[in-house]
């Protein structure tokens, strides 16, 4: 029966009999986990000798010879002839050394598993009778699907002094279903979240019961968690050797204040890892239909924070009507914007969608003229969170046949 051994082969010699494209799956498994690989072949696949090239292996032109597996701490034999890999392998065996004998079904004192790997986690699967490498295979797959789901508690239960880190992921523009593969494996590691109202807070139901979720959510002119407090939660949480991921709305760069936390946590000596989110400049307006480049009709974005005004170079596009411009957090700025833009020579006819809570069952859409669309968003009530859309792709019925347009979601 085959038992399933982790081997730490950092650093230690691997012999590898063979040069073909077997040889080259196994190296690169075995370079992946920082073994010494030494191959001995009379030529190398173009896999194998881009390795030579670079260093990251030893190559003997030549066919494999018994002193080879001498100082070995595993063979893996891929010749591609079976009395040769059979000899190899009983070389391996007299040493007392593990041998791969890859293509001797049944042979070899070891197998290889078919793994993936997963924040600090190797999960690997072996047949433990006959090798069958497309069961264990399919298992493996399966088993990555669901570990990567999110849906397996990946926490640590074992800690050592100086574990604790911060994962600042950012979650999307607010349907857990926009949450990456990767926020979601970073939430199952989690012994607390930090969170705010701006971050897809349905996908915190699904965490165990046990972790600690901490509220430091701001609302327009309502900050009771200044941005330094948070910086300081962050620290704390793991310098009490805890994981911590800081779930933010969006992608943590994009007017996240992401970049403020990373300083807050290296300036502390707290190891951080950002974790790329689904902007909502980009992501909303696609919910809403309103593409933010379009053949002949635009071919360049400009994202701007309501709160900072215009760029010169924004309502530069937006006067030439070369750009799309993009505003977020601009719902209390959206009169004071329209003015300028008007004022500086933008079309007054130019068209403007506001997409409120976007990718969320609330999600709305409101369509005005420039000079007509702070008076029309106040009449219907608009509220933040919102993503301004200005140009002519927010013009409505863009999308539709012959350019017309049902109004279904929009006001």
């Amino acid at each position: 029966m085959t038992t399933l051994l982790g081997l730490d082969l950092t650093g230690r010699r691997v012999l590898v009999a063979g040069g073909g494209p077997v040889a080259a799956r196994k190296v690169a498994g075995l370079a992946a986990d920082g073994a010494r690989v030494v191959v001995v072949a009379p030529q190398l696949c173009e896999p194998l000798a881009e390795r030579h090239r670079w260093g990251q292996l030893e190559w003997h032109a030549r066919e494999v010879e018994e002193r080879d597996v001498d100082g070995a701490w595993l063979v893996v034999t891929a010749t591609g002839d079976r009395a040769t890999d059979t000899t190899v392998a009983a070389w391996a065996d007299e040493r007392r050394v593990f041998c791969v004998a890859g293509g001797l079904s049944g042979r070899g004192s070891a197998r290889t598993p078919a793994t993936f790997r997963e924040a600090d986690l190797l999960v690997g699967v072996v047949s433990s009778d006959t090798a069958d490498p497309g069961r264990t295979t399919a298992v493996r797959d399966a088993l990555a699907l669901l570990v990567r789901s999110g849906s397996v508690d990946l926490r640590a239960r074992r800690r050592q002094p100086g574990d604790g880190r911060v994962l600042l992921v950012g979650g999307g523009p607010g349907d857990p279903g926009l949450l990456t593969v990767a926020a979601r494996v970073a939430l199952a590691r989690a012994d607390v979240v930090v969170t705010d109202r701006l971050g897809p807070v349905a996908a915190l139901e699904d965490l165990p019961s046990d972790v600690e979720v901490i509220d430091v959510g701001k609302t327009p002119g309502n900050h009771p968690v200044p941005q330094h407090e948070i910086g300081r939660i962050l620290v704390e949480q793991a310098r009490r050797g805890r994981t911590v991921v800081r779930l933010k709305g969006g992608d943590p760069f994009v007017y996240g204040r992401g970049g403020e936390e990373v300083l807050a946590c290296r300036e502390a000596g707290v190891p951080v890892t950002v974790v790329p989110g689904v902007s909502s400049a980009f992501a909303v307006p696609a919910a809403a239909g309103i593409p933010l480049t379009h053949r002949g009709t635009v071919g360049a974005i400009h994202v701007v924070h309501g709160h900072d005004g215009w760029t010169p170079a924004a309502l530069a596009g937006l006067r030439d009507r070369t750009h799309t411009v993009v505003v977020l957090m601009g719902v209390g700025a959206l009169g004071a914007l329209a003015a300028v833009a008007l004022a500086g020579g933008v079309d007054p006819a130019l068209p403007v969608a506001v997409v409120e809570s976007g990718t969320l069952d609330a999600q709305r859409v409101t369509r005005a003229r420039l000079d007509e669309v702070a008076g029309v968003a106040a009449r219907v009530g608009v509220r933040a969170p919102a993503v301004i859309v200005l140009g002519d792709v927010a013009a409505p019925g863009l999308l539709e046949p012959g350019g017309s347009d049902d109004g279904r979601g929009d006001r």
